[in-house]
């Protein structure tokens, strides 16, 4: 099984009044990671795919400075429905978890709006990358 990583930089804009990253930018950098992943894995632009953000959940381990200089994002599939893809994620500094989380992608149909199959070949880019 192979795991998408994606190296994304810590901004001093992250950085909350409390001097660590706020809680919100940890979506930000999933979303640069699956932005990544679905260029660098689907051979896709996300901006271009008719696909939504279901759900998101995220649970913190550790805080992230600015000191720390970038985040390692890992994108997983942990499974494939029929018009949806559920990705799990990490986001770690070095060895260190930082975060865990699971998002929901839902593919549309761009003429109604409503859930649609997701494309063959994502589907079976997916499957092959990550040996489903």
């Amino acid at each position: 099984m192979t795991t998408y990583t994606a190296e994304i930089d810590v901004r001093f804009r992250d950085i909350d009044a409390m001097g660590h990253v706020n809680n919100a930018v940890y979506a930000t950098y999933i979303e640069q990671a699956r932005t990544r992943y679905f260029s660098d894995v689907l051979d896709a632009d996300l901006s271009g795919v008719s696909t939504v953000l279901a759900s998101i959940s995220i649970d913190f381990r550790r805080p992230v400075e600015l000191s720390d200089g970038e985040v390692t994002v890992t994108v997983d599939v942990a499974d494939l429905g029929r018009s949806s893809a559920t990705m799990t994620h990490e986001v770690r500094v070095g060895d260190a978890v930082a975060a865990e989380a699971e998002a929901t992608l839902v593919s549309l149909d761009p003429e109604t709006g409503k859930p649609a199959p997701l494309p063959e070949e994502h589907r079976a880019e997916m499957e092959s990358y990550h040996g489903l």
